[in-house]
């Protein structure tokens, strides 16, 4: 097989990982159909708030008649639920892609305005909304859980996430052509093992730091799961890296290739830092991402 078609098959494979990771993360909004006044909206409900934003939960209704209130409490405190009602706002959109190629300058709808958390601090909320048709309750049962985090700066968080994607493409390229035994997948592995140690092990400390205010919340000092999958991944890739130094080990090469790809599906943040207000320690959590 040809060079490029390793290529494009291992872009292929990277592009539906990252998909499938960024869909299925805790973090991502939760979407919820629903029907208001005989109109149907498609609503993206918070998971992820930065502090140096606005701390709200925004209802992407665009009717005003509509009324709906939210119900907050601080994740895992036993503690009543506190209650705000969302008010009808609309507020310019400052984004020189929204406003010039999606020609979006503002955006409407209801917005709830809740206290701002410490970084690794969560707050679970549900909500209602009254119409014309009555009173419905969303999420009693299962509360939204919202997490708080500081502000990476890009010079950080930009080349971090563009190396880990390199490094995820070159693993999955070297994987491709240890299995068909093309003679560059000992050079791919080396390069996959240097970005990983770079975005990895070098960046993912500095944004996990600036995010959480902790480095390192994997083995041995947590279990962090996005931490420890990552020191999974450079451990298999230093061996297979390592173990064909002296002679041809393809089989090393996938293998590393493979738990890469497998440990970067699983949902990233799912595990994640998590603040016990008790301790008022960084620990390590859970987020259910299953229910979409």
């Amino acid at each position: 097989m040809k060079s490029t078609l390793y290529w494009i098959l291992a872009v292929i494979i990277t592009l539906s990982a990252a998909y499938y990771q960024r869909k299925t993360g805790p973090t991502y909004p939760k979407q919820l159909d629903i029907v208001t006044n005989g109109i149907e909206y498609n609503l993206k409900l918070t998971r992820s708030i930065e502090l140096s934003d606005r701390h709200f939960v925004k209802l992407a209704i665009k009717d005003s008649t509509v009324k709906a209130r939210l119900f907050y409490k601080r994740y895992q405190v036993d503690e009543p639920y506190q209650a705000v009602d969302f008010n009808y706002e609309q507020h310019p959109v400052n984004s020189f892609i929204m406003n010039r190629i999606f020609n979006i300058n503002e955006e409407k709808g209801f917005f709830a305005d809740i206290p701002a958390q410490p970084p690794a601090g969560k707050i679970e909320y549900y909500f209602e909304i009254t119409d014309g048709n009555g009173k419905n309750t969303y999420f009693q049962n299962e509360p939204i859980v919202i997490r708080f985090k500081g502000a990476v700066p890009p010079r950080i968080l930009t080349p971090h996430i563009i190396i880990m994607f390199i490094a995820m493409l070159l693993s999955t390229l070297a994987g491709l052509m240890a299995v068909g035994k093309h003679k560059s997948y000992r050079k791919w592995g080396i390069w996959t093992f240097i970005m990983l140690i770079i975005g990895g092990m070098i960046l993912g400390p500095m944004v996990q730091y600036h995010a959480f205010g902790e480095a390192w919340t994997g083995i041995p000092l947590g279990w962090d799961l996005t931490d420890n999958k990552t020191l999974i991944a450079v451990i298999f890739w230093a061996v297979a890296v390592f173990g064909n130094r002296k002679r041809k080990r393809p089989g090393l090469t996938i293998l590393a290739s493979f738990i890469l790809l497998l440990v970067f599906t699983i949902p990233h943040s799912m595990f994640g830092s998590e603040l016990d207000y008790e301790s008022g320690e960084v620990i390590q959590g859970i987020v259910i991402p299953f229910i979409s």
